[in-house]
């Protein structure tokens, strides 16, 4: 079973990236700049974003972004140049990262939860010249001896004063756009590595583009649609099922510049919201709203979502409460640039299982150990191909070489197809823990806790939770006494906030280990479910 061709345009086999063949979408624009400059001339009048009391019509919004790019050339930036961006979600952020598009520059997105020593190496990995930030978040920019290669920081502030954003507008003149290539990098996103170091996966101007016709073909989006952006514009959900999916139908970005359930309702209501992709504890915090049905969502029409399972509950309550609404269950990752399977809406009921069919032009198989396709309906690692999926991570050829075969990229999760197409997904990577769509890989936390003193060593797992599937859990084997909020202050000065162990066991024996010395984590989860199982009696 495949998507109807009847809303997917034209497709063909196309060279890319040196020595893959992926089916490309026929027509459509060669970088994204084109594509924010069709947008403009489609639909110059329409709300492009709204953040607030602020709105930029599509010929506002070029035209602004435009004049950013020149100041950014001003600068000395030149194509290729990688910008770093650490904003929330605000109208500033859209607009540094069009501009950059104009300029033939390369966004670096960074996350607002991130602390010093994780922009740190992000910026050096990278080598970025300039960084755009929250003025708010100036205490966790690493000191300049640390970041040599930045040259340049522009701090954003919606009080004028602290603000160095405006200095980038108000240039008599504007260079023409960049002439960049289709395979060019347009964006890298970092993403936890099982070693503890982030890997940057390097975004193409093709990639991107790929999935947000995908996005546009697929839900039918159009210049009418509504997009509300409440989960974080710095991830990959965010920025492509948001941002350039908007770009390519020409519809409006609503911003939230935090989700809160009781505001999301009233944002989507007062703005006429029709589509949205946000993970599923946040629909069910919408739900839990004692005003929920006060609120005319009539027009809401499709609710992506992703990074975890629907619950049954969640999705006969919202059938319920807003007929109109199109569930889709959405599966990727940064490495496919956002979606490599959705579900049709048809298929939602018959299909809770599964996460959906392949995305247009992605193929999706299923291998074991040795790296040999397996029959349909067995379970194996999911493996990803198609015009989604990136070229590799920035500066590492290793990690590139490991994760990717042919063209195919090597999710780390267990699931099967099914004989009629549907991807089930059954585990995630080795150790890895999902807190409310966010995902935490255990060494990473398990590297910072290394670093105290008191520690020996630790384990990391999920503990389940009803309202964002997992939080972290912590294991540690200590040498003194150590207070728990000690170590949680540790890992608070060096980890994102979701990454930090809200519960801690603190151990004097060493943690268990099989004969090839590797800690069992499975019994420590064990443990945790029977210590959990006897509090509750």
């Amino acid at each position: 079973m495949d998507w109807s061709q009847s809303s997917i345009p034209p497709m063909r086999l196309e060279a890319r990236f040196g020595d893959r063949m992926v089916p490309a979408f026929v027509d459509r624009p060669t970088s994204i700049w084109a594509m924010i400059a069709e947008a403009a001339a489609r639909n110059p009048d329409g709300d492009a974003i709204v953040c607030g009391d602020k709105r930029l019509s599509w010929r506002e919004l070029v035209t602004q972004s435009a004049d950013i790019a020149a100041g950014l050339v001003k600068l000395g930036l030149v194509p290729g140049d990688r910008v770093a961006v650490l904003l929330g979600n605000r109208i500033e952020f859209v607009l540094t990262m069009f501009a950059a598009a104009h300029a033939g520059l390369v966004t670096v997105l960074l996350s607002v939860r991130q602390q010093k020593p994780e922009i740190a190496y992000v910026l050096t990995d990278c080598g970025a010249k300039l960084l755009v930030h929250e003025a708010a978040l100036a205490d966790r920019l690493p000191d300049a001896r640390d970041v040599q290669e930045l040259k340049h920081r522009i701090a954003v502030d919606d009080y004028a004063a602290r603000s160095q954003f405006a200095a980038l507008r108000g240039n008599a003149t504007v260079p023409d756009p960049a002439t960049v290539g289709e395979e060019d990098t347009a964006m890298i996103l970092y993403t936890s590595g099982t070693t503890g170091k982030p890997k940057g996966a390097m975004l193409a101007h093709c990639t991107i583009i790929h999935s947000s016709m995908v996005f546009v073909s697929c839900l039918k989006l159009t210049e009418k649609d509504r997009s509300i952006a409440a989960v974080p514009l710095g991830h990959v959900t965010g920025v492509v099922a948001n941002v350039t999916t908007m770009a390519r139908c020409a519809g409006a970005l609503i911003i939230m510049p935090e989700f809160k359930a009781a505001e999301y309702l009233k944002l989507a209501a007062r703005e006429r919201v029709t589509y949205t992709v946000m993970v599923p504890a946040m629909y069910n915090l919408c739900l839990l709203q004692p005003d929920f049905d006060s609120y005319d969502l009539s027009s809401w029409r499709i609710g992506g979502f992703g990074g975890a399972p629907m619950p049954i509950a969640t999705i006969e309550k919202l059938a319920a409460k807003i007929p109109g609404l199109q569930l889709a269950n959405c599966y990727g990752a940064t490495e496919t640039t956002s979606p490599s399977t959705m579900m049709p809406a048809q298929f939602v009921a018959s299909h809770i299982d599964s996460v959906g069919l392949p995305c247009p032009g992605a193929t999706i198989i299923v291998v074991d150990a040795e790296g040999r396709e397996l029959p349909r309906g067995e379970i194996g690692e999911i493996w990803i191909h198609g015009g989604s999926v990136i070229k590799g991570y920035w500066n590492n050829p290793k990690a590139t070489a490991e994760s990717f075969t042919g063209g195919f990229w090597h999710s780390g999760d267990l699931g099967s197809v099914d004989a009629d197409n549907f991807v089930r997904v059954f585990d995630r990577q080795k150790d890895m823990i999902n807190r409310g769509g966010l995902k935490i890989y255990s060494a990473e936390v398990e590297s910072v806790l290394a670093g105290h003193p008191a520690v020996i060593e630790s384990a990391i797992i999920a503990k389940p939770c009803p309202v964002l599937g997992e939080r972290v859990h912590a294991v540690v084997v200590v040498r003194n006494d150590v207070e728990r909020k000690t170590l949680q202050a540790w890992c608070a000065e060096r980890l994102s906030d979701y990454k930090v162990p809200e519960t801690m066991d603190l151990w004097t024996d060493p943690l268990p280990r099989n004969a090839n010395g590797k800690i069992i984590k499975r019994q420590l989860r064990e443990s945790l479910a029977t210590a959990s199982s006897a509090a509750a009696s």
